[in-house]
């Protein structure tokens, strides 16, 4: 009985995690305007934290490399290749998320 609660807790997890990559894909997306960095960082920094308590540590470590990042841009760093790092780890997160969606037979995305 636990274990199907916590995969339930797990799926939904994942389920939120989704959807915080999206927006920060968004962010991404919309340029490097210091709300959307500023955005990027703080849902990357829920991630990063949030995950390895459920057991996802790539999610994690993926998170916390996109906050690395988001910081770097809003500290006013030169590009010098930073977005294509960012693109690189969202779509990271995004393929871990759906990969760890599926090992729990979560099929919505």
């Amino acid at each position: 009985m636990v274990d199907q609660e916590l995969d339930e807790l797990r799926r939904e997890f994942l389920a939120e995690a989704a959807a915080k990559v999206r927006e920060i894909q968004a962010s991404v997306d919309d340029g490097q305007s210091p709300q959307s960095i500023e955005r990027l960082t703080y849902l990357s920094h829920q991630l990063k934290g949030s995950g390895g308590s459920y057991g996802f540590e790539r999610i994690s470590a993926e998170a916390a490399e996109v906050e690395k990042v988001a910081e770097r841009l809003g500290g006013g760093e030169p590009d010098g290749g930073l977005d294509r790092k960012l693109r690189e780890h969202v779509g990271n997160l995004l393929t871990e998320i759906d990969t760890r969606r599926k090992e729990l037979g979560d099929s919505s995305s």
